[in-house]
Protein backbone atom coordinates (compact mmCIF):
# COMPACT_ATOMS: atom_id res chain seq x y z
CA UNK A 1 0.00 0.00 0.00
CA UNK A 2 1.43 3.44 -1.17
CA UNK A 3 2.17 6.21 1.52
CA UNK A 4 -1.13 8.53 2.52
CA UNK A 5 -0.99 12.01 0.60
CA UNK A 6 -0.06 14.56 2.91
CA UNK A 7 -1.43 18.26 3.32
CA UNK A 8 2.14 18.90 1.50
CA UNK A 9 1.52 16.66 -1.18
CA UNK A 10 -1.64 18.35 -2.35
CA UNK A 11 0.19 21.71 -1.67
CA UNK A 12 3.38 20.94 -3.99
CA UNK A 13 0.80 19.76 -6.38
CA UNK A 14 -1.97 22.59 -6.46
CA UNK A 15 1.54 25.39 -6.30
CA UNK A 16 0.15 26.56 -3.42
CA UNK A 17 1.29 26.76 0.52
CA UNK A 18 0.28 24.11 2.95
CA UNK A 19 -1.63 27.03 4.99
CA UNK A 20 -3.83 27.96 2.29
CA UNK A 21 -4.42 24.44 1.25
CA UNK A 22 -5.65 23.80 4.79
CA UNK A 23 -8.12 26.64 5.22
CA UNK A 24 -9.69 25.15 2.22
CA UNK A 25 -10.05 21.32 2.82
CA UNK A 26 -10.59 22.01 6.18
CA UNK A 27 -13.56 24.67 5.89
CA UNK A 28 -11.63 27.05 7.63
CA UNK A 29 -12.63 30.74 7.56
CA UNK A 30 -10.19 33.09 6.62
CA UNK A 31 -9.06 32.51 3.01
CA UNK A 32 -8.69 35.30 0.73
CA UNK A 33 -7.98 32.69 -2.46
CA UNK A 34 -9.48 33.37 -5.78
CA UNK A 35 -11.91 30.97 -7.04
CA UNK A 36 -9.07 29.49 -9.61
CA UNK A 37 -7.25 28.43 -6.41
CA UNK A 38 -9.76 27.10 -4.65
CA UNK A 39 -10.54 24.65 -7.82
CA UNK A 40 -7.01 24.05 -7.96
CA UNK A 41 -6.65 23.04 -4.13
CA UNK A 42 -9.76 20.85 -4.75
CA UNK A 43 -8.47 19.22 -8.29
CA UNK A 44 -5.01 17.86 -6.49
CA UNK A 45 -7.03 16.57 -3.41
CA UNK A 46 -9.11 14.70 -5.75
CA UNK A 47 -6.11 13.54 -7.81
CA UNK A 48 -4.21 12.05 -4.99
CA UNK A 49 -7.10 11.02 -2.79
CA UNK A 50 -6.05 12.91 -0.21
CA UNK A 51 -8.46 12.83 3.05
CA UNK A 52 -8.02 14.89 5.98
CA UNK A 53 -7.06 13.37 8.90
CA UNK A 54 -10.13 12.97 11.36
CA UNK A 55 -8.30 12.16 14.18
CA UNK A 56 -6.36 15.70 14.21
CA UNK A 57 -9.98 17.52 12.83
CA UNK A 58 -11.70 15.96 15.86
CA UNK A 59 -8.69 17.35 18.49
CA UNK A 60 -8.98 20.51 16.34
CA UNK A 61 -12.79 21.25 16.55
CA UNK A 62 -13.56 19.71 19.56
CA UNK A 63 -16.19 17.25 17.53
CA UNK A 64 -15.42 13.44 16.19
CA UNK A 65 -18.07 14.05 13.43
CA UNK A 66 -19.87 10.81 14.79
CA UNK A 67 -23.70 10.72 15.75
CA UNK A 68 -25.00 7.93 17.57
CA UNK A 69 -28.48 6.15 17.02
CA UNK A 70 -29.90 4.05 19.93
CA UNK A 71 -33.48 2.22 19.05
CA UNK A 72 -35.51 -0.08 20.36
CA UNK A 73 -36.90 -2.62 17.60
CA UNK A 74 -36.26 0.08 14.48
CA UNK A 75 -33.31 -1.75 12.66
CA UNK A 76 -34.67 -4.97 12.65
CA UNK A 77 -37.97 -4.33 11.66
CA UNK A 78 -38.62 -3.63 7.90
CA UNK A 79 -41.30 -1.56 7.97
CA UNK A 80 -39.61 1.07 10.36
CA UNK A 81 -35.95 0.94 9.20
CA UNK A 82 -36.55 3.75 6.60
CA UNK A 83 -36.16 5.92 9.85
CA UNK A 84 -32.29 4.65 9.46
CA UNK A 85 -32.44 5.71 5.93
CA UNK A 86 -33.53 8.95 5.98
CA UNK A 87 -31.06 9.38 9.05
CA UNK A 88 -28.50 8.03 6.70
CA UNK A 89 -29.17 10.34 4.03
CA UNK A 90 -28.89 13.48 6.07
CA UNK A 91 -25.85 11.98 7.60
CA UNK A 92 -24.03 11.66 4.77
CA UNK A 93 -25.05 14.89 3.18
CA UNK A 94 -23.27 16.58 6.19
CA UNK A 95 -20.11 13.92 6.26
CA UNK A 96 -20.70 12.69 9.44
CA UNK A 97 -20.81 9.30 10.79
CA UNK A 98 -23.15 7.68 12.24
CA UNK A 99 -23.23 4.37 15.18
CA UNK A 100 -26.20 2.19 15.45
CA UNK A 101 -27.33 0.07 18.48
CA UNK A 102 -30.35 -1.61 19.49
CA UNK A 103 -31.35 -1.96 22.55
CA UNK A 104 -34.62 -4.13 22.25
CA UNK A 105 -36.38 -2.47 24.95
CA UNK A 106 -34.13 -3.54 27.54
CA UNK A 107 -32.90 -0.92 30.07
CA UNK A 108 -29.70 -2.69 30.52
CA UNK A 109 -28.85 -2.35 27.02
CA UNK A 110 -29.93 1.07 26.46
CA UNK A 111 -27.74 2.19 29.56
CA UNK A 112 -24.61 -0.05 27.55
CA UNK A 113 -25.44 1.63 24.54
CA UNK A 114 -25.62 5.00 25.94
CA UNK A 115 -22.22 4.55 27.61
CA UNK A 116 -20.43 2.86 24.41
CA UNK A 117 -21.71 6.07 23.05
CA UNK A 118 -20.55 8.24 24.86
CA UNK A 119 -16.85 6.87 25.36
CA UNK A 120 -16.86 6.55 21.87
CA UNK A 121 -17.15 10.99 21.89
CA UNK A 122 -19.95 10.86 19.51
CA UNK A 123 -21.04 14.55 19.22
CA UNK A 124 -24.97 13.82 19.44
CA UNK A 125 -27.77 10.58 20.12
CA UNK A 126 -30.62 9.96 18.50
CA UNK A 127 -32.86 8.27 20.28
CA UNK A 128 -35.66 6.18 18.11
CA UNK A 129 -38.63 4.15 18.56
CA UNK A 130 -40.85 1.67 16.67
CA UNK A 131 -44.08 2.49 18.32
CA UNK A 132 -44.26 6.75 19.44
CA UNK A 133 -44.52 6.16 22.87
CA UNK A 134 -42.90 7.63 26.22
CA UNK A 135 -38.92 6.60 26.56
CA UNK A 136 -37.13 5.87 29.88
CA UNK A 137 -33.61 7.31 29.69
CA UNK A 138 -31.05 6.75 32.38
CA UNK A 139 -29.32 10.61 32.50
CA UNK A 140 -28.12 11.87 29.71
CA UNK A 141 -24.19 13.03 29.66
CA UNK A 142 -23.58 16.63 30.79
CA UNK A 143 -23.46 18.38 27.21
CA UNK A 144 -24.00 16.03 25.36
CA UNK A 145 -27.25 16.69 22.91
CA UNK A 146 -29.86 14.46 22.15
CA UNK A 147 -33.37 14.17 19.85
CA UNK A 148 -35.35 11.47 20.13
CA UNK A 149 -37.60 10.38 16.91
CA UNK A 150 -41.60 8.57 16.74
CA UNK A 151 -40.83 8.69 20.73
CA UNK A 152 -40.51 11.41 23.77
CA UNK A 153 -38.22 12.39 27.18
CA UNK A 154 -39.08 14.99 29.27
CA UNK A 155 -35.12 15.22 29.74
CA UNK A 156 -34.55 15.50 25.89
CA UNK A 157 -36.32 18.35 24.87
CA UNK A 158 -36.25 18.27 20.94
CA UNK A 159 -38.44 15.37 19.54
CA UNK A 160 -39.44 14.68 16.17
CA UNK A 161 -43.12 12.99 16.16
CA UNK A 162 -45.62 12.02 13.01
CA UNK A 163 -48.86 13.93 12.80
CA UNK A 164 -50.90 12.05 13.79
CA UNK A 165 -54.17 14.15 14.51
CA UNK A 166 -54.07 15.53 10.68
CA UNK A 167 -53.63 12.07 9.45
CA UNK A 168 -56.62 10.54 11.60
CA UNK A 169 -58.73 13.86 10.32
CA UNK A 170 -57.62 13.07 6.67
CA UNK A 171 -58.50 9.42 6.33
CA UNK A 172 -61.57 9.82 7.82
CA UNK A 173 -62.98 13.13 5.40
CA UNK A 174 -61.66 10.61 2.63
CA UNK A 175 -64.75 8.39 3.49
CA UNK A 176 -66.87 10.84 4.53
CA UNK A 177 -66.52 12.85 1.00
CA UNK A 178 -67.33 9.64 -0.35
CA UNK A 179 -70.56 9.25 0.87
CA UNK A 180 -70.06 7.08 3.81
CA UNK A 181 -71.45 9.22 6.76
CA UNK A 182 -74.53 7.73 6.57
CA UNK A 183 -72.77 3.87 7.22
CA UNK A 184 -69.00 4.25 8.99
CA UNK A 185 -67.70 1.75 11.12
CA UNK A 186 -64.59 2.15 13.23
CA UNK A 187 -62.55 -1.26 14.10
CA UNK A 188 -59.93 -0.54 16.07
CA UNK A 189 -61.31 1.74 19.13
CA UNK A 190 -57.99 1.08 21.58
CA UNK A 191 -58.71 2.28 25.28
CA UNK A 192 -55.47 1.34 26.53
CA UNK A 193 -53.58 3.16 23.92
CA UNK A 194 -55.20 6.10 23.99
CA UNK A 195 -54.64 6.53 28.05
CA UNK A 196 -50.71 5.38 28.61
CA UNK A 197 -48.21 6.74 27.12
CA UNK A 198 -45.69 3.97 27.41
CA UNK A 199 -47.86 2.01 24.92
CA UNK A 200 -48.88 5.75 23.00
CA UNK A 201 -47.87 9.48 22.61
CA UNK A 202 -49.62 10.43 19.37
CA UNK A 203 -52.78 7.41 18.95
CA UNK A 204 -55.15 9.75 20.98
CA UNK A 205 -54.13 12.35 18.51
CA UNK A 206 -55.29 9.70 15.75
CA UNK A 207 -58.79 9.85 17.62
CA UNK A 208 -58.53 13.32 18.10
CA UNK A 209 -58.45 13.85 14.35
CA UNK A 210 -60.93 11.12 13.22
CA UNK A 211 -64.03 12.84 15.99
CA UNK A 212 -62.63 16.18 15.08
CA UNK A 213 -63.72 15.02 11.36
CA UNK A 214 -66.89 13.04 12.60
CA UNK A 215 -67.73 16.07 14.54
CA UNK A 216 -67.15 18.82 11.75
CA UNK A 217 -69.76 16.53 9.61
CA UNK A 218 -72.14 15.94 12.48
CA UNK A 219 -71.53 12.01 11.89
CA UNK A 220 -71.98 9.18 14.78
CA UNK A 221 -70.83 5.56 13.24
CA UNK A 222 -73.08 2.76 13.15
CA UNK A 223 -70.36 0.59 14.54
CA UNK A 224 -67.44 1.09 16.82
CA UNK A 225 -65.09 -2.22 18.25
CA UNK A 226 -62.87 -2.00 20.36
CA UNK A 227 -59.28 -4.36 20.18
CA UNK A 228 -57.11 -4.73 22.86
CA UNK A 229 -53.89 -5.02 20.34
CA UNK A 230 -54.07 -4.33 16.28
CA UNK A 231 -53.40 -7.34 14.89
CA UNK A 232 -55.01 -9.13 11.85
CA UNK A 233 -56.64 -11.89 13.97
CA UNK A 234 -58.27 -8.77 16.18
CA UNK A 235 -59.39 -6.98 13.01
CA UNK A 236 -60.69 -10.07 11.17
CA UNK A 237 -62.52 -11.14 14.76
CA UNK A 238 -63.90 -7.34 15.21
CA UNK A 239 -65.70 -6.97 11.85
CA UNK A 240 -67.04 -10.31 11.70
CA UNK A 241 -68.95 -8.87 14.84
CA UNK A 242 -70.13 -5.89 12.77
CA UNK A 243 -70.76 -7.87 9.85
CA UNK A 244 -73.10 -10.30 12.67
CA UNK A 245 -74.83 -7.07 14.04
CA UNK A 246 -76.67 -6.32 10.86
CA UNK A 247 -75.40 -2.88 11.32
CA UNK A 248 -76.15 -0.37 7.87
CA UNK A 249 -72.38 -0.75 7.08
CA UNK A 250 -70.74 0.76 4.44
CA UNK A 251 -67.35 2.07 4.93
CA UNK A 252 -64.60 0.76 7.88
CA UNK A 253 -62.15 2.84 9.28
CA UNK A 254 -59.54 0.49 10.78
CA UNK A 255 -56.81 2.30 12.82
CA UNK A 256 -53.79 0.43 11.02
CA UNK A 257 -53.47 -1.38 7.74
CA UNK A 258 -53.09 -4.91 10.09
CA UNK A 259 -56.36 -4.50 11.26
CA UNK A 260 -57.61 -3.20 7.55
CA UNK A 261 -55.60 -6.93 6.32
CA UNK A 262 -57.84 -8.84 8.82
CA UNK A 263 -61.02 -7.15 8.08
CA UNK A 264 -60.38 -8.09 4.30
CA UNK A 265 -59.95 -11.38 5.21
CA UNK A 266 -63.85 -11.30 6.85
CA UNK A 267 -65.13 -9.80 4.11
CA UNK A 268 -63.34 -11.98 1.95
CA UNK A 269 -64.40 -15.48 3.36
CA UNK A 270 -68.44 -13.93 3.47
CA UNK A 271 -68.34 -13.01 -0.24
CA UNK A 272 -67.88 -9.30 -0.28
CA UNK A 273 -65.71 -6.83 -2.12
CA UNK A 274 -63.95 -4.07 -1.29
CA UNK A 275 -64.94 -1.70 -2.53
CA UNK A 276 -67.82 -2.55 -4.42
CA UNK A 277 -69.81 -3.96 -1.27
CA UNK A 278 -67.67 -2.49 1.42
CA UNK A 279 -65.00 0.52 1.93
CA UNK A 280 -62.16 0.57 3.58
CA UNK A 281 -59.67 2.96 4.98
CA UNK A 282 -56.69 2.67 7.65
CA UNK A 283 -53.38 4.28 8.58
CA UNK A 284 -49.84 3.56 8.36
CA UNK A 285 -48.92 2.37 4.82
CA UNK A 286 -47.32 -0.82 6.08
CA UNK A 287 -45.64 -2.44 2.93
CA UNK A 288 -49.40 -4.93 2.70
CA UNK A 289 -51.68 -2.10 1.99
CA UNK A 290 -49.93 -2.39 -1.58
CA UNK A 291 -50.07 -5.61 -2.02
CA UNK A 292 -53.69 -5.81 -1.28
CA UNK A 293 -56.64 -5.93 -4.00
CA UNK A 294 -57.26 -3.39 -4.30
CA UNK A 295 -54.71 -1.17 -2.77
CA UNK A 296 -55.50 0.17 0.68
CA UNK A 297 -56.02 3.78 1.19
CA UNK A 298 -54.43 4.83 4.10
CA UNK A 299 -52.00 7.46 5.84
CA UNK A 300 -48.26 6.68 5.60
CA UNK A 301 -46.18 7.02 8.92
CA UNK A 302 -43.42 8.75 7.88
CA UNK A 303 -40.14 6.57 9.52
CA UNK A 304 -37.88 8.19 6.72
CA UNK A 305 -38.47 11.39 6.85
CA UNK A 306 -38.29 11.73 10.78
CA UNK A 307 -35.31 9.87 10.40
CA UNK A 308 -33.78 12.94 8.61
CA UNK A 309 -35.58 15.66 10.65
CA UNK A 310 -34.12 13.95 13.72
CA UNK A 311 -30.89 14.20 12.26
CA UNK A 312 -31.12 17.79 10.98
CA UNK A 313 -32.36 19.20 14.03
CA UNK A 314 -29.58 17.35 16.53
CA UNK A 315 -27.22 19.19 13.93
CA UNK A 316 -29.26 22.63 14.02
CA UNK A 317 -27.76 24.66 17.24
CA UNK A 318 -30.76 26.93 17.07
CA UNK A 319 -33.76 24.01 16.95
CA UNK A 320 -36.75 25.20 18.62
CA UNK A 321 -37.54 22.98 21.45
CA UNK A 322 -40.71 20.66 21.78
CA UNK A 323 -42.10 18.76 19.13
CA UNK A 324 -41.88 18.80 15.34
CA UNK A 325 -44.56 17.12 13.46
CA UNK A 326 -43.60 15.07 10.45
CA UNK A 327 -47.02 15.20 7.79
CA UNK A 328 -48.51 11.48 7.10
CA UNK A 329 -49.31 11.86 3.55
CA UNK A 330 -52.57 10.10 2.32
CA UNK A 331 -52.12 7.25 0.06
CA UNK A 332 -55.22 7.06 -1.91
CA UNK A 333 -55.61 3.38 -3.74
CA UNK A 334 -58.58 1.55 -4.26
CA UNK A 335 -59.65 0.61 -1.31
CA UNK A 336 -62.92 3.62 -1.52
CA UNK A 337 -65.95 3.27 -3.46
CA UNK A 338 -67.95 6.63 -3.67
CA UNK A 339 -71.41 6.90 -3.22
CA UNK A 340 -72.20 10.11 -4.35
Amino acid sequence: MGKRPTLADVAARAGLSKTAVSLVLNDRPGSRLSADAVARIHEAASELGYRPNAQARSLRLGTTGTIGFISDDVTVTRFASAMIRGLLDAADERDRGVLIAETFQHPKQLRTAMEAMADRQVDGLIFGALAARLLDLPPLPDGLRAVTVNCVNPDVPVAVLPDEEEAGYAVTRQLLDSGHGAGLGIIGNAPIARSDPRVSVTISRRFDGIERALREAGVTPVAIEDIEKWEPWNGYDATARVLDSGAAVTGLLCLNDRVAFGAHQALTERGLRVPDDLSIASFDDDELASYLRPGLTTARLPYQEMGRQALELLLDADAAPGEHLVDMPLQVRGSIRSLD
